[in-house]
Parts: structure tokens; C-alpha cells; sequence
């Protein structure tokens, strides 16, 4: 029988995560390890997707309307956009299972100008958990996006982190609130 569920680790990467990282959610992100790769296995086990949708940029992009904002971050090839610590690890452990896989990126939603959303449904999935950084960032407009594509949300509390506590807490009102979202942990 099909799985109708995916897991999303969303940019868990040094430069999101590390502390020399250059958009660094610090100690709140590095805390987020064990609960991801505690679902991550779980997911595995039950035959669900896990999938890494990761960030890519190439570095003072003119044409990117990230690098007005933010400084370069997650650029091919470099440490930066490496999964950061026992992701990391998970990842090189399980990365050639048929249902993980990492996915690039180059916008905040996992699904904008990716063909995600059909590859999720020709798999059948209907329900996402998100797990990742950064709550009110990349996560949330993942979240947006699935919401609109009429994707059941599951959100674990325990494994998201912002870059900052106001950040977090209002994401996860909307999560709640305004996508109709399960926050759980």
C-alpha cells in the first residue's frame, strides 16, 4: 500500500544552523537534531517519504530578491550548505533509500519553481510534516504553499526554530490559526 505522507527537513544546514553560520538560528536550531532524526527514522520505518528541501544560491545573484536581504548563504558546493551535524550524518547513512532525498531550492517555499508539488502527488502524498528552519521563513511559506495546494499540515513544534522567539511564536499561531495546521510535540 501506497504511503500518503511525507516528511519535509526544511534547510537544515550550517549556515542555518552552525554557529558560524551566515543566518544562523544558533543553539534554538541546534537543539532541533535529535527530534528530526527521531522522525526522519520514524518515517523510514514506516515507508513514509523523507524529503530535504534545501536552499541553493549562487552568491550576490542580482536577480535573486534574497540578496538585498540577507547576506550570501547556501551556496553550492560550500560548508554553508552542508546538513549540519548528525543530519548530516542521517542523511549520508540513508540517502540512497528510495524514499529520501534531498531537493533543491531557491526560493523560501519548497514548491515555488520546483516540481515538488507533482512529485507529491504522484506518489500520492496528501499529508506533510514540517520539521526544519526557519519557522517564519522557509517553513512558513512552505507551509503557505501546501496550504493553497490543499496539503493536510502537520507542524512538530520540537523541530522547527526561528531566528528569533517572536518570530517563532507568531508562526506557530499562524500555523494554527490561519492554515488550519496540526502543531504537535
Amino acid at each position: 500500500m501506497a504511503s500518503h505522507t511525507a516528511l519535509l527537513i526544511i534547510d537544515y544546514t550550517n549556515d542555518f544552523v552552525a554557529d558560524k553560520g551566515a543566518l544562523s538560528c544558533g543553539i534554538t536550531g541546534q537543539k532541533l537534531a535529535p527530534r528530526i532524526i527521531e522522525l526522519a527514522n520514524e518515517f523510514v520505518s514506516n515507508g513514509d517519504w523523507v524529503i530535504l528541501p534545501t536552499d541553493v544560491h549562487t552568491p550576490n545573484d542580482p536577480y535573486h530578491p534574497e540578496t538585498k536581504l540577507f547576506p550570501s548563504h547556501n551556496v553550492r558546493g560550500t560548508w554553508g550548505r552542508e546538513f549540519y551535524g548528525d543530519v548530516a550524518k542521517w542523511y549520508d547513512q540513508n540517502k540512497n533509500q528510495d524514499k529520501v532525498y534531498m531537493y533543491d531550492k531557491t526560493r523560501y517555499s519548497a514548491f515555488a519553481g520546483t516540481d515538488l508539488d507533482i512529485r507529491m502527488r504522484e506518489r500520492h502524498v496528501d499529508t506533510l510534516h514540517l520539521v526544519g528552519v526557519c519557522t517564519d521563513i522557509c517553513v512558513l511559506h512552505t507551509a503557505v504553499d501546501a496550504y493553497n495546494l490543499n496539503y493536510n499540515l502537520v507542524i512538530h513544534e520540537k523541530g522547527v526554530a526561528a531566528l528569533s522567539s517572536a518570530g517563532q511564536s507568531w508562526a506557530l499561531d499562524h500555523f494554527k490559526h490561519v492554515l488550519g495546521a496540526s502543531v504537535i510535540d
